[in-house]
Parts: C-alpha cells; sequence; structure tokens
C-alpha cells in the first residue's frame, strides 16, 4: 500500500492525485457502473456487485440505481440497509451504517474534506473524517450528512437536513444546519 493512501486511511492530509487512489476510484467508478447498469430483476447480480463494491455488507443490503462513491472499501452497511435511488457517498474515511437503516433518494454522506485556510487547500491536499449511523436510523430524502457526524441509534434526519452535528439517539433533526426537533418516545 501506498504512503498516500495510508495516509488517507489513517485520516491525516493526503494528496488525492497519487496514482493508487486514482486507480481506486477509477475502480470503484467503474464498479458503480456495472451496478447502476443492473435491471432490478437481476438481484443475485447486484448482491454480488455490491459486495465487490463495498468494504462490508452484512446481511440483506438494497442499493437502488444510479449510486455513486469515491471507493467504496470504505462503506460498511448492516443487515436491512436500503438506500433509495441517487445517493453518494464520498468515503475517504469510514461510512458505517448499522442494521435497518432506511435512507431517502439522494441521500449524501460526506467523509471528504479540505483545509479551511486557503493557501493549505491550493497545494490540493485533502483529509476525511468518518460518518458512522447507528441501528434502525431513518434519513429522509436530500438529507447531507457532513464529516465526522456521529447518528445515534433510532434518529430520525428530516429530509433535506444538513446534518453538521452529532445526532443523539432517538431524536429526530431537521433544518440547515441540522437541529433537535423533538425527542422520540417509547424504548
Amino acid at each position: 500500500m501506498g504512503r498516500e493512501k495510508e495516509r488517507m486511511l489513517a485520516g491525516e492530509a493526503y494528496d488525492p492525485s497519487a496514482p493508487e487512489l486514482v486507480a481506486d476510484r477509477r475502480r470503484a467508478q467503474e464498479r458503480c457502473r456495472r451496478y447502476n447498469a443492473t435491471a432490478p430483476t437481476e438481484t443475485d447480480r447486484r448482491e454480488r456487485l455490491l459486495g465487490e463494491l463495498f468494504g462490508e455488507v452484512r446481511g440483506d443490503a438494497t442499493v437502488v440505481p444510479p449510486f455513486r462513491c469515491d471507493y467504496g472499501y470504505n462503506v460498511g452497511v448492516g443487515d436491512g440497509f436500503f438506500a433509495n435511488y441517487g445517493c453518494v457517498f464520498l468515503d475517504v474515511a469510514p461510512v458505517a451504517f448499522g442494521e435497518n437503516c432506511l435512507l431517502g433518494p439522494g441521500v449524501h454522506a460526506y467523509t471528504a474534506t479540505h483545509p479551511i485556510d486557503p493557501d493549505e487547500r491550493a497545494a490540493g491536499l485533502e483529509f476525511g473524517d468518518p460518518v458512522a449511523v447507528g441501528d434502525d436510523v431513518w434519513i429522509g430524502g436530500r438529507a447531507v450528512i457532513t464529516p465526522g457526524v456521529e447518528i445515534g441509534d433510532g434518529a430520525v434526519v428530516a429530509a433535506g437536513a444538513v446534518v453538521v452535528d452529532d445526532v443523539p439517539a432517538r431524536t429526530v433533526v431537521g433544518g440547515n444546519p441540522a437541529e433537535e426537533i423533538r425527542e422520540i418516545g417509547g424504548g
């Protein structure tokens, strides 16, 4: 494994133009292309291709094409995972979903980020901050999960929300930036 990939996987600043990382992104793009070209009836093929694309698939997982990601090998999904049309995961760091997570259409999860200082940013380095989503989470359509966010078990993210802070378990959040709307009783 090359130095820049090691740095990326360690969450350190890295050069995304390193040949190994460019090759890894192209491989993921090709795997996404093949996955997105499947017919709805090709469930076995979709399952196999998803297993080749994602780093971990624990149980049954459904991803409705089209789908896009940077690397794929940093994505892990639990049993009962469902992602609707048009989801995007920028997975330079781990993007982990627990069991029974439901994603509406167009949900984006970003781990890739860049330096705030413009001179540092111009140098072309980037880094990643993992996203972790617990069990039994529902994320509404067009929501955006930003780098470093953790979403607790049983939480709900409203459609169109931009989640920039952690979401406690059994909490509903919405808005831009997402704020707590209410707690979920029971359980």
